[in-house]
C-alpha cells in the first residue's frame, strides 16, 4: 500500500489545495504542501529499504496476471525505480522550502501543481505498464508546461513554454505510435508482458517500435538533436521549478529509455548500443560547447544539463551492469549539484534582477553562501574527487574501457571541462570580480520573488548548500555505491524482471561493484578540474576565438528559438535514430 500511497497522497492534497487553498493563509499552504512531500519522502524511503531486500510488485485493483497474460496495471518498485522516486521527493522538498520566501506572490495553485508534478514523476518511474508510463509522462509534461509559463504576462515566458509544449508533445505522439505497434504485435501493454512475447518477432518491426517509443523519452532527456526546447524553458521557468527540471525531470527521459530496453526489448534490438552511444557522445560535446557560449546564467546551466545528460546516456548505452551503476551514481551527483546551482542563480536574480554574467560582474562579492555553491558546484561538475559525478564517471570509464570504448573517457572529460569551466567563469566574474565588466545585454528581468531582500533568509540558502555539499561527498559513501550496483544488477536482469512481475518469481542480481578509487579514476578527475580551470580563465578574456567564430555563429543560428525549426530538427532526429538502429 505504501507505493500507492506515495503516488495518491500528493494528488489528493493537490486537489484540496486547488479547491480551497485560496482561503488559507500562505504559511498554512506552505506547511501542507511541504508536509505532504515530507511524508512521501518517508514512504518512499521505506519502499526503497524493502526493495533492496526484494523488489515490490503491486497489481492495482487486485488484477494479477494469469498464464502470463496481463490485464492489470503493475507498480514495480525495484531499488533503481524506488531510489529515483525518492530523489524526486527530496528535490521537491528542497524546491518547496526554497519557495517559502522566494516566491511570495504565488497562490495555492502553484503548490498544487508542484504536488501533481511530484506524483506524476514518481508514478512514471514506478509503473510497470508502458501505456501508463506514457500517461504519467504526459501528465508530468502538461504540468511542466504550466509551471514554465507560470508568469504568463511576460512574452518571453509564453515563448519558452510554447516551445517546450509543442516539441515535447510531438515527441509524445511519436511514442504513442510505437506503443500502438507493440500492442498490435503482442496484445499486451505491460513492460514484462510485452518483453515475454517480443523474442522471435520480426526484428524490423521491433526496431521501428523501439525507435518510436524511445523518441519521446529522448526528447524529454533533451538529447541532441531533440534538445533545442530545454534552454528556452529553463531560462523563463521559476527557479524552484528549474530545480526539478534539471535535477531530475530531464534525467527521467534517460530512465525511460533504459527501462524500456531492459524490461521489454533486451536482446531484440542489436543496434541499440551504438545508436544510443552516438547520440550520447554528440549530446555531451554539443551541450558543453553551447554551455561555454552562454552569458545568461540560467541558459548556461540548462546547456550544462544537456551535456551531462549526454554523459549519462552514454553510460546507459553500454548496456552493461557496471556502466549503468556508474550512470546512476553520476545522476545522483548531477542532481545535487545542478539543483544547488539553480538555487544560487535564483538568489542572484532576487538581489540584482538580472542573470547576465557581465552585468553581474563583481556584484556577488558579499554573497558568501551563493559564492560557495557556485565554486563547489563548478568543481563538482569538473569531476573533482570525491564528488558523485567523479565517482560515477570513474565507474563508467572503467566499464567502457573493458568494453573497448576507449573514446568514452575523453568525451566525458571534455563535457566536464566545458560545463564546469563555464560555471567557474561565472564564479570568477560574479563573485570574485575577475575579468572585464560590462558588455552584457543590460536586460532587466522581473524578480520572481517580489521585493528585493537585503538579507537572504536561511530557507533560500540552506537547500542549495546542503545539496551541493552532499553531492561532492557522495564518492565517500561506499555503502551507497554497493547499493547502486545492486540496483543496477537487478535493473538489467530482463528474465528476472519478467518472472518477478508475471509470476512472482525470484529476481536476483550479481553485485560486484567497480570502485572509483583507482589511478585512472583519480587521473580523470584531475584532468577534468585542470581543464575546467583553463576553460574558465580563457573564457574571461577570449569568449570565442576568431577561427571558431563561423562555427559558433552557425550553432547559435540553429538554436534560433523558432518552434517550426525545432520541429524540423525533431523529425530529422527520428530519422537519424532509426537509421542508426538499422545500420549500426
Amino acid at each position: 500500500m505504501m507505493v500507492q500511497a506515495a503516488i495518491a497522497a500528493p494528488v489528493l492534497i493537490a486537489i484540496l489545495l486547488a479547491a480551497g487553498g485560496r482561503l488559507l493563509p500562505r504559511p498554512v499552504v506552505d506547511a501542507v504542501a511541504t508536509g505532504t512531500v515530507l511524508a512521501v519522502t518517508v514512504l518512499l524511503g521505506i519502499v526503497l529499504a524493502t526493495a533492496l531486500r526484494h523488489p515490490v510488485v503491486t497489481w492495482l485493483g487486485g488484477w494479477p496476471p494469469h498464464g502470463g497474460v496481463s490485464v492489470g496495471i503493475p507498480l514495480v518498485a525495484d531499488p533503481m525505480s524506488a531510489g529515483l522516486a525518492l530523489l524526486v521527493a527530496v528535490l521537491t522538498l528542497a524546491a518547496l522550502v526554497f519557495s517559502w520566501r522566494y516566491l511570495v506572490e504565488v497562490q495555492a495553485i502553484y503548490h498544487a501543481l508542484m504536488l501533481l508534478f511530484t506524483a506524476a514523476m514518481c508514478a512514471f518511474v514506478l509503473t510497470g505498464d508502458l501505456f501508463d508510463a506514457f500517461v504519467f509522462f504526459e501528465l508530468m509534461s502538461v504540468i511542466a508546461y504550466v509551471l514554465t509559463g507560470y508568469k504568463a504576462e511576460e512574452p518571453r515566458t509564453v515563448h519558452g513554454a510554447l516551445n517546450f509544449g509543442v516539441i515535447n508533445s510531438l515527441g509524445a505522439y511519436v511514442t504513442l505510435m510505437g506503443i500502438g505497434l507493440l500492442y498490435a504485435r503482442t496484445g499486451q501493454l505491460g513492460f514484462a508482458a510485452m518483453g515475454a512475447r517480443l523474442p522471435g518477432q520480426d526484428h524490423r518491426l521491433v526496431t521501428v517500435a523501439f525507435a518510436l517509443v524511445c523518441t519521446g523519452f529522448l526528447v524529454k532527456a533533451a538529447t541532441a538533436p531533440f534538445h533545442f526546447w530545454l534552454a528556452d524553458a529553463h531560462a523563463v521557468a521559476p527557479t524552484p521549478v528549474c530545480v526539478l527540471f534539471s535535477g531530475v525531470m530531464v534525467e527521467l527521459g534517460v530512465y525511460g529509455v533504459a527501462r524500456t530496453y531492459w524490461a521489454t526489448f533486451a536482446g531484440t534490438v542489436p543496434g541499440a548500443r551504438p545508436a544510443l552511444a552516438f547520440l550520447g557522445a554528440v549530446t555531451a560535446v554539443l551541450g558543453g560547447v553551447m554551455c561555454v557560449l552562454q552569458r545568461h546564467v540560467k541558459r548556461l546551466l540548462a546547456y550544462s544539463s544537456v551535456s551531462h545528460v549526454g554523459v549519462i546516456l552514454l553510460g546507459v548505452a553500454a548496456l552493461d551492469h557496471d556502466s549503468l551503476a556508474g550512470a546512476a551514481y553520476y545522476l545522483l551527483g548531477h542532481a545535487g549539484v545542478k539543483s544547488a546551482l539553480f538555487i544560487a542563480a535564483g538568489t542572484l536574480l532576487n538581489r540584482f534582477e538580472t542573470l547576465d554574467e557581465r552585468e553581474l560582474h563583481g556584484r556577488g562579492l558579499r554573497m558568501r553562501a551563493s559564492s560557495a555553491v557556485f565554486l563547489v558546484g563548478g568543481l563538482g561538475l569538473a569531476g573533482m574527487p570525491p564528488s558523485g559525478l567523479w565517482a560515477g564517471k570513474a565507474v563508467m570509464d572503467e566499464a567502457a574501457q573493458r568494453a573497448g570504448w576507449w573514446w568514452a573517457a575523453p568525451v566525458g572529460v571534455v563535457a566536464s571541462a566545458l560545463t564546469a569551466g563555464a560555471v567557474l567563469r561565472v564564479w570568477l566574474r560574479v563573485f570574485r570580480g575577475v575579468g572585464p565588466s560590462g558588455g552584457g545585454t543590460a536586460e532587466h528581468e522581473d524578480s520572481e520573488t517580489g521585493p528585493r531582500m537585503s538579507r537572504l533568509p536561511w530557507t533560500m540558502l540552506a537547500p542549495g548548500v546542503i545539496l551541493a555539499g552532499g553531492a561532492v561527498l557522495l564518492g565517500l559513501i561506499t555503502g551507497l555505491l554497493h547499493g547502486v550496483s545492486h540496483a543496477a544488477g537487478l535493473f538489467v536482469d530482463h528474465d528476472g524482471y519478467v518472472a518477478a512481475v508475471l509470476s512472482g518469481g525470484a529476481w536476483h542480481a550479481a553485485s560486484a561493484p567497480l570502485h572509483p578509487w583507482t589511478a585512472a579514476g583519480l587521473a580523470g578527475g584531475a584532468a577534468g578540474v585542470v581543464l575546467a580551470a583553463v576553460v574558465a580563465v580563457l573564457g574571461l578574456r577570449h569568449p570565442v576565438p576568431g577561427l571558431l567564430r563561423p562555427v559558433v555563429d552557425r550553432l547559435r543560428a540553429a538554436h534560433s528559438g523558432h518552434v517550426g525549426e525545432y520541429a524540423a530538427w525533431l523529425t530529422a532526429g527520428v530519422a537519424l535514430f532509426g537509421l542508426l538502429l538499422f545500420t549500426a
